[in-house]
Order: structure tokens, then sequence, then C-alpha cells
């Protein structure tokens, strides 16, 4: 292949790092698994995001949806949902619990980047596990899909792995990255990165996630890190 263009360097690099869609099917087929977030629950941040009316009932993009249990909240909430995710198997799985709680959501299967959606048409953004496995090299490709796609005055979330938290965060640098040919299983930020990152959109808040036993009707695990953001006019 010859590299004629920025997009063209883009692929090749997704190429050597990104794990391949039947890496995911093959994930989210194994729903035995002791997987902490394949339980039924939302993230305790997006739970209070609406409790406080920060976020209000409107239309919701979801990155990295997985099996729904975060859209299916969203849509309780009267919100209008788009959840993508690369994995089919994963949104069969999403699909089956959308009917089985009686709401609406309406899936798209593919990657973020080749998404075919109408500029500026969400009120809320909200990514729960995929940012930590964006690749450097695809960072501002992301920054600029948040922009594209949400309103002005819109709001922007997500849930990442911490550095070195319990489930995943890996601290390996950014040329690390390529001297390996791995994230390491999702890389992992501080608070003060993830304010460099997302500078282009207003801090409303970064705070570590509260962990909540299993017996609580919420998510939520120590290892990780939520902010909430808004994209000023």
């Amino acid at each position: 292949m010859l590299i004629k263009s920025n997009e063209q360097l883009l692929v090749v690099l997704d190429n050597l790092l990104r794990e391949p869609q039947g890496f995911w099917d093959g994930f989210y087929d194994q729903t035995f698994k002791n997987v902490p977030f394949f339980v039924n629950k939302p993230d305790e941040n997006l739970v209070s995001y609406f409790e406080k009316k920060v976020i209000r009932p409107n239309r919701v993009l979801e990155l990295g949806c997985g099996a729904g249990r975060n859209a299916i909240y969203l849509a309780k909430q009267g919100c209008s949902v788009v959840g993508v995710d690369l994995s089919d198997h994963a949104l069969q799985w999403a699909q089956k619990r959308v009917d089985e709680a009686d709401v609406n959501v309406d899936f798209i299967c593919a990657n973020i980047f080749e998404l075919n959606l109408q500029e500026e048409s969400f009120d809320f953004i909200y990514d729960s596990g995929c940012f930590h496995h964006i690749a450097p090299h695809r960072r501002m490709t992301y920054i600029e899909l948040i922009h594209k796609l949400l309103k002005p005055n819109g709001h922007f979330a997500l849930c990442s792995f911490e550095e070195h938290g319990a489930y995943g965060g890996s601290a390996i640098s950014d040329e690390e990255v390529y001297i390996k040919r791995s994230l390491e299983g999702g890389l992992g930020y501080t608070k003060n990165q993830l304010i460099e990152i997302f500078q282009s959109l207003e801090e409303i808040e970064i705070r570590k996630m509260i962990a909540i036993s299993d017996e609580d009707q919420y998510f939520g695990l120590e290892g990780f890190l939520v902010g909430l953001f808004k994209k000023n006019p």
C-alpha cells in the first residue's frame, strides 16, 4: 500500500494496534465470564448526572455501548438513544436486553470513526469503556468526532481506566504503545491527562468512580475515572 494521505496512515496504524471485530465478538460470546460490566446496571456517574439534572432527557449517542446497560438506562429516562459498537454479538445481546426492558434504542454496528451521522445532532454523548481502547494516533480523530456530532452547549461524558487500575489501565507512554504494538489491554489516564486531552471542552467534573456493592442497583468500580464536559458555542 502506497500511503498518500493522513487518513491512510491512520488506518495502517489502526491495523497495527486495534483489536479486530472478531476479538470483541468472542469477548461478548462469553457471557458466563465474571466480567464486572456484563451486569445490567447503569454507571453510577451517569445516574448522578440525571439525578442532579445536569443532563436532561434528549437525543443521546453512546460510543462503545456493549451489551446496552447504559443505553437502556438512558432510554428509561426518556432519551432518544443511538448506541454504537464494533461487535455484532454485543449488540445482539443488547437488543435482547432492550426488548426485555420494553424500551427503544437504535443500535449501529460500526467502527466509531466510520459513522455517518448528522453533524451537531446529539445533546449528550456518553462513552463508558471505549476511550481507553483508543490508540494515541486516534485521539485527535476522537475529539473531532465529539465536536462534530455534539450540539453547541451539549455534554460529553466518559468512564475510563485510571492508571494502574484493578481492572486495567496501562501506564505505558504513547511512544511505547508503538514500540510494543500494544495498548496492553487498555490505556490508563490521570485526571491531569484527561484535562489536557479534552481541553477544547469545558470541564464540569473529573473524579474517581465510586465503588458500589454488587447488591446496589447501579454500577461502580475502583480504578476508573469519570469525566463530564460541555461543548461551548
